[in-house]
């Protein structure tokens, strides 16, 4: 049993570094006002049109897996804290709506309108986004009570204060977390744009400094929030699942899992490398798969951190007992079981979506094709 949950933290962890890769799509979205013609905002829309889809999907996925193997946790943070999820889920939408309608005949409010929109889902989905993942390492203020179950009248296990997550966004080291992943998101942003637009050397130059400001701002910010996180208390729990504060919990994680130092350590040398390489050879384009890869293997190891070791993933900062564990908030043994055959399946799912995205970002998009692209967002 505790192999299964093991595993399935991992493949959430796996989902979850995924996913903040593909946040350069909220990243680029953020830069749109920052484009010096009409053009160039276009082309920069339908290169990331071209993979909004998949950040989308990653994050119903995403959602969809925590429900299936820790359904504990879905109810308490999705359910319980729903203002701040409702507010994620509202950016999201505006985002899918802007990529449907934005250079339609007829559109109801004009090109500029959608634009602001994917503008609002790129800053707040990111922030709001690094908030949730905050609380899952700073604690949140929440109860549960498994025997509220039986209460025909109000059977709510999970019971949070009358915010529902909304105080969350004003806790200033979850919106520190939310900072350093939309600057994370914009400084990918704009290594693909290099890497998936020709607009002429101007153009890259350009994307090329904002990567190199970005990069800056976002590394100011990380090497902040690795203070932040390796100098605060976390909760473990023993053998008997009795919960309780521990001293410096996630510096004792990183140094007792040494795996998971060594992924985190080869990730953050990638992100490094690439942007290092791209600011100094001026030809070069490839920034993204260095970054992109070394973002995946760095939240990666940070995910797990936060749930092997006899770590509580969602403290409570209420009443500890409650916090969340991935002993005490998964499936069953069944469930985890049948889901692992089915997980099988990854890899073929992953081949799909490399060979989708190769299809998709080759050749580079020009403004020739973009005028005689029919689908054009």
């Amino acid at each position: 049993m505790e192999a299964l949950q093991s595993y399935w933290w991992f493949l959430i962890s796996l989902l979850g570094a995924l996913l903040v890769f593909l946040l350069f799509v909220q990243g680029g979205q953020t830069m749109l006002f920052c484009s010096h013609s009409s053009m160039t905002r276009n082309l920069k829309v339908n290169s990331l049109g071209r993979k909004w889809e998949l950040t989308y999907t990653t994050l119903v996925v995403f959602g969809g897996a925590f429900f299936a193997s820790f359904p504990l946790f879905y109810s308490t943070c999705f359910g319980g804290a729903y203002w701040l999820w409702m507010l994620i889920l509202l950016s999201f939408i505006l985002q899918a709506v802007s990529y449907e309608f934005r250079r339609k005949p007829g559109n109801l409010f004009g090109t500029g309108v959608y634009d602001a929109f994917l503008f609002f889902n790129g800053c707040v989905g990111c922030i709001l986004l690094g908030v949730a993942v905050g609380m899952m390492i700073f604690g949140a203020d929440f109860t549960i009570a498994k025997g509220n179950i039986l209460d025909g009248q109000q059977p709510v296990i999970s019971v949070w204060n009358k915010s529902h997550g909304l105080e969350a966004i004003f806790s200033w080291r979850n919106l520190l977390v939310g900072f350093t992943l939309l600057f994370l998101a914009r400084t990918n942003a704009a290594l693909y744009f290099i890497n998936n637009i020709e607009e002429g050397t101007q153009f890259r130059a350009r994307q090329r400094k904002a990567a190199m400001l970005n990069g800056a701002i976002f590394v100011v910010l990380f090497l902040a929030l690795l203070a932040v996180i390796f100098t605060s208390d976390g909760y473990g729990y023993d053998a008997d699942g009795v919960i309780s504060e521990v001293h410096y919990k996630y510096a004792d994680n990183l140094m007792s899992l040494w795996w998971l130092g060594f992924i985190f350590v080869v990730g953050v040398v990638m992100v490094l490398y690439g942007l290092g390489k791209t600011a100094v050879r001026r030809v070069y384009n490839h920034g993204i798969v260095w970054t992109g890869a070394g973002t995946v293997l760095a939240i990666l190891a940070l995910l797990c951190l936060l749930g092997y070791n006899d770590t509580a993933f969602l403290p409570s900062v209420t009443d500890p007992q409650s916090s969340l564990t991935i002993r005490n908030s998964s499936s069953s043994y069944f469930t985890l079981k049948v889901m692992t055959w089915v997980s099988v399946l990854s890899p073929i799912v992953i081949a799909y979506i490399a060979v989708v995205w190769r299809k998709l970002s080759k050749p580079p998009l020009t403004p020739t094709e973009l005028e005689h692209e029919h689908e054009a967002y």
